[in-house]
Parts: structure tokens; C-alpha cells; sequence
């Protein structure tokens, strides 16, 4: 077993007790890069991007084989507030398109060289509406960390999580709201294409969650218990297991930044395995990142979820690592380095 999550004190312990980034392996594959035959930073953030991968991999020279992307897929209570555009019937539905290849995350699955899990968490049990408490009690909360945690591959070299759940945009601005503060509006967008009346609604719908939870505002287990769902619980466990297998995670858009900012407000360095893929459409994403302090390594205007922008930068960091791992250093070339 990767990580046992079975009460929330193992959760708190584990995140007590990260692994930290190899030390020696990082300053060796900073004395590789500054070695390579390039001018010094000509590469720019792919050049972090391959420190950074190699320390947690424990190596001066590294490439990416076996890239896993999860897609979590849940039901949530609150729909009956009417948050979303879509039936809470399409979730189901869209999971049966992963599983038989038809949705855009298959493809960039397929562009990036990634092995794709889909793992679907009671459907036919929508959380409650967090809108008059909370959404999961404590053992289904740990129940969802847990079966995040065990969908990882020990072999994996690089995770990506995503997600799909109608409603959980909405989700996501409580727990935003509940973890920084400020007012509902900020946080609070389209998701699946409201607008007018009907974002208003959600808007009132993120504020009216957050007062019936009080008691977890800034507390990140308790916002992911009482705000989140089933999918973004799995999330934050997948992201946890892969940093106790020293698997670097790429973050996806913002439901999955909002999973792992809830891990950092537990502790302050449960996301230093991690990097962020992309910033997507969503109205509060990048305010989120910059609370999470993660600058976004893709800005392509993407609103689609599906771990869709998190697996278009798994090709970003291959190509940091192939130039990093596979480029001459000035004395292998004799290449004079002035």
C-alpha cells in the first residue's frame, strides 16, 4: 500500500512526513545544465523544469518512459442548486467516452505517451448539497483520499490528475473561497458555460456553501471534506502517494488546483513535487495559482477539465529533459565555453 489514509491524524502524519527533493541530485543536474553547449538561461524555464525533475528523481540525467494520467470522476449534491449547465447525468456519460476513447483526454493521452486510468467514485452517489453541510462525512472523505492514493503506479515517472464531475467548478470556488477569503464573485466562474442570472446564482450558491461550513474555512482537510467531492478527495491522494514515490505531479486546471492548494494550507510543502500545467480559462485559476505560489507553464485559453492541459505539458517536459539529458556539455562537444 502506498499511503493509508484510514483516519484523518495518518493523513495529517503523512503530510508531516514528505520525502524531500534528493539535494545531491539537483545541484548535480544544476552543475550538468550550466555545463551543456548553450549560452547560460538560453533555454529558460525548460531548464528549471529539468533541475527540478531530476532532484526528485533522484538523478543527474533523467527522461520521462512512463507518464500516468488519472481522470476521478464524481457526483455532486450540489446541482440541485441548478450551478451547472448539464445534467449531473453526464458525468456518468463522459465516462463511458473515456473508457471507449471518444474524449479529447484520450488523444493527448495518446500525443503524450501516457497510460490513461479512468476511475470512477459512486456515481450513483452524488455528495450532499454542501449548501446545508457537509458534503462527505469524514469516513467517505478518507474512503475517496484513499482510492486517489492507490490509482497511482508506483511505476510511474511523472502523474498527471484531472478530472470530471458536473458541478464541481462550483466545488471548487467554495473551496477557494473557504481556503483565501474574499468575496464569492471572485472566485466564482462560466464552469460549463453560465452566465447572467444563472452565474449570480452560482455566485450565491459558493458564499451560502462556505457559511454552512464555517468551521473549515482555512483548514485544508476539512474544505476538501466539506466543500469538495469525491473526485477532488481522490485527487489530493493521488497527489500525496505520488510524493511519498517521489513521482513528480503536473497540476491541471483549476478543480485539480484547488485539490492540491487544499494539501498546502495543511503544510506548507506538500506541493514541492509539483508544477503547474497549464492556466486554464476559468475565471480564478491563475488567482489561485498565485496563492499556491505555481507559475503555469501553458496558457492556451483551455476550459475543458479532462487532466486535458496537464497532459499537453507532459510534452513540455519531456522535451526540458531530452535537451537536459541528451545535449553534449562544451567538453564532450569541444565546443569552447569562452
Amino acid at each position: 500500500m502506498i499511503a493509508n489514509f484510514a483516519t484523518k491524524a495518518a493523513v495529517k502524519e503523512a503530510l508531516d512526513h514528505l520525502p524531500e527533493i534528493d539535494a545531491a541530485a539537483f545541484e548535480l543536474a544544476a552543475a550538468r545544465n550550466s555545463e551543456l553547449t548553450k549560452p547560460p538561461g538560453a533555454l529558460g524555464r525548460l531548464e528549471d523544469l529539468a533541475i527540478w525533475y531530476c532532484g526528485w528523481r533522484g538523478t543527474e540525467k533523467a527522461t520521462v518512459e512512463k507518464p500516468q494520467i488519472i481522470v476521478f470522476a464524481g457526483n455532486h449534491g450540489v446541482m440541485a442548486q441548478g450551478v451547472s449547465t448539464f445534467p449531473a447525468d453526464v458525468t456518468a456519460q463522459m465516462v463511458a467516452n473515456f473508457n471507449s476513447g471518444g474524449a479529447a483526454i484520450n488523444q493527448l493521452a495518446k500525443a503524450a505517451g501516457a497510460t490513461l486510468s479512468v476511475k470512477a467514485l459512486q456515481l450513483e452517489r452524488p455528495t450532499k448539497d454542501f449548501t446545508k453541510g457537509p458534503a462527505l462525512g469524514e469516513a467517505e472523505f478518507l474512503a475517496a483520499m484513499q482510492e486517489g492514493a492507490e490509482a497511482v503506479d508506483p511505476a510511474a515517472d511523472v502523474l498527471v490528475v484531472g478530472e470530471m464531475g458536473i458541478g464541481n467548478t462550483t466545488c471548487a470556488a467554495a473551496m477557494a473561497l473557504a481556503l483565501f477569503g474574499g468575496d464569492a464573485k471572485d472566485w466564482t466562474g462560466a464552469g460549463t458555460g453560465v452566465s447572467g442570472p444563472a452565474l449570480q446564482n452560482k455566485v450565491t450558491v459558493v458564499a451560502q456553501g462556505v457559511a454552512a461550513n464555517e468551521t473549515c474555512k482555512g483548514d485544508g482537510l476539512e474544505t476538501l471534506r466539506c466543500l469538495g467531492g469525491r473526485e477532488i478527495a481522490a485527487m489530493a491522494g493521488a497527489i500525496m502517494a505520488a510524493r511519498l514515490l517521489r513521482i513528480p505531479v503536473i497540476l491541471d486546471g483549476f478543480i485539480c488546483t484547488a485539490a492540491a492548494a487544499a494539501l498546502q494550507v495543511e503544510h506548507p510543502d506538500a506541493l514541492d513535487h509539483t508544477v503547474a500545467g497549464h492556466v486554464s480559462a476559468e475565471t480564478a485559476h491563475s488567482r489561485l495559482l498565485s496563492h499556491i505560489q505555481k507559475d503555469p507553464i501553458l496558457s492556451l485559453g483551455m476550459r475543458l477539465g479532462e487532466a486535458s492541459g496537464g497532459a499537453l505539458a507532459i510534452t513540455i517536459l519531456k522535451s526540458a529533459l531530452a535537451c537536459h539529458s541528451g545535449m553534449a556539455t562544451f567538453a564532450e562537444a569541444g565546443v569552447s565555453d569562452g
